[in-house]
């Protein structure tokens, strides 16, 4: 059983964080009986992550509905994430099946206005404090266990003990590092940049991605009339880049099969973005420390997948460690439960991505797989459910989905997918 600290403890959990990963477990663990600190290291209740997707795939959907939070995000103009993808085949465009449900979705919104959204949901949630400006420093140890944390905080150095530590800190974590939770770090050999829109039409009104081989690129319309325009070239394409990033990035969309006309659009941001952005995974659990969000597992952004993860490993951690953080049951055990959990739900994922950022051309499955969705609406709608991470890599390139595949390229009177 795990051992009580000797000197109590001022919480029941400190939350390291107060962006989707940290706001979002708070008010989960909150809701349960648990007395939660919220540190953010930024004073201004209105922060935001910049460099972002903005986009929350549909397996995060049951999160938000939980959080209460699908009325406001609609409210505040959250666009549904349809999209359509180019491939050298053509564009996979999923619809719905003829008399059947609606595709699954989440929402498009910029992180300016979902941030300050949930940060205030989670600081008007019974039972969580939200601490602006506290930055962690270290974590206080006792008998080789994390038992709280010191931090920096506009009144000075502070320490403050919970049961738990939850570092939802981004993919640089001061909480892992100070946990001496290593990294696994993948390279990723695209790089990336995006900027912000006005009056900028896309086809059908709805997100676009475009597989160019290795080359990539996506258009997702969010809320206020803003589409996110982002460029994801090959490693090779960045003396260019670095040259001229206006110019290299403006010639990049244009270049595009139907291109978005980003020279009639209003551009409202500047040009942000990363030339190295690795792929990281940890162990999302130490002895009283957990990870959640990219602090635990950072993605290859061009398949916008973080921010949904973030809502969905929050929610994994309450529902394993709620009852022990309060002290009603055993800690250890409960973060082994989150952790074997979290690794069986992503690991798969994080496989293929770590792959697929070698930024190389498409595979024999792959090519398979995507010339026969941009043929035929049953393969279409398999790979919707797959973009949204509501099946796993297993469920996608099953022996039945491969032969549905084969058949419709065989179909196609043997087209070539070279």
């Amino acid at each position: 059983m795990t051992k009580p600290e000797s000197a109590g403890h001022d919480y029941d959990v400190v939350i390291s964080g107060a962006g989707l990963a940290g706001s979002a477990a708070a008010i989960l663990l909150a809701r349960q009986g648990v007395r939660v600190a919220l540190l953010e290291r930024r004073s201004d209740p209105g922060a935001y992550k910049v460099l972002c997707t903005h986009s929350i795939t549909a397996n995060a959907y049951p999160v938000l509905d939980e959080l209460g939070l699908v009325p406001a995000l609609e409210k505040a103009g959250a666009v549904r994430n349809e999209a359509r993808w180019y491939t050298r085949w053509g564009w996979i465009e999923p619809r719905p099946a003829p008399a059947g449900p609606e595709l699954p979705y989440a929402y498009n919104i910029r992180r300016s206005t979902l941030d300050p959204l949930i940060r205030s949901r989670a600081a008007h949630t019974p039972g969580v404090e939200l601490l602006l400006g506290h930055q962690v420093t270290g974590l206080v140890l006792e008998a080789g266990r994390t038992v709280g944390v010191r931090a920096s905080t506009p009144q000075g150095e502070r320490e403050i003990r919970a049961r738990l530590v939850v570092g939802a800190d981004g993919k640089d974590s001061a909480v892992a590092k100070f946990a001496g939770v290593p990294a696994r770090t993948h390279k990723n050999t695209r790089f990336g940049y995006l900027a912000h829109f006005r009056n900028l039409p896309l086809h059908g009104g709805i997100g676009q991605t475009w597989f160019l081989e290795p080359d990539m690129a996506y258009a997702f319309p969010n809320d206020d009339g803003v589409t996110v325009l982002a460029v994801m070239p090959d490693k090779k394409r960045l003396p260019a880049f670095r040259e001229d990033l206006e110019g290299s990035f403006n010639a990049f969309v244009r270049a595009l099969p139907e291109a978005p006309p980003i020279d009639s659009a209003e551009r409202i941001s500047k040009i942000i973005g990363t030339v190295d952005h690795p792929l990281r995974s940890r162990k999302p659990t130490a002895p009283g420390v957990a990870l959640v969000g990219d602090a635990a597992l950072t993605g290859d952004p061009l398949w916008g997948v973080g921010c949904g993860w973030a809502l969905q490993s929050a929610q994994w951690l309450a529902e394993a460690v709620a009852s022990a953080a309060a002290g009603r049951d055993d800690l250890d055990k409960s973060l082994a439960v989150y952790a074997r959990r979290h690794g069986r739900r992503l690991r798969g994922h994080q496989a293929m991505a770590v792959d697929f950022a070698k930024a190389r051309p498409f595979n024999p499955v792959e090519r398979l797989v995507f010339s026969a969705a941009a043929r035929d609406e049953s393969v279409a709608r398999h790979m919707h459910l797959f973009s949204q991470r509501l099946i796993g890599p297993l469920r996608f390139l099953n022996p039945v989905a491969l032969a549905r595949a084969s058949a419709v390229n065989i179909r196609h009177r043997g087209a070539d997918v070279r």
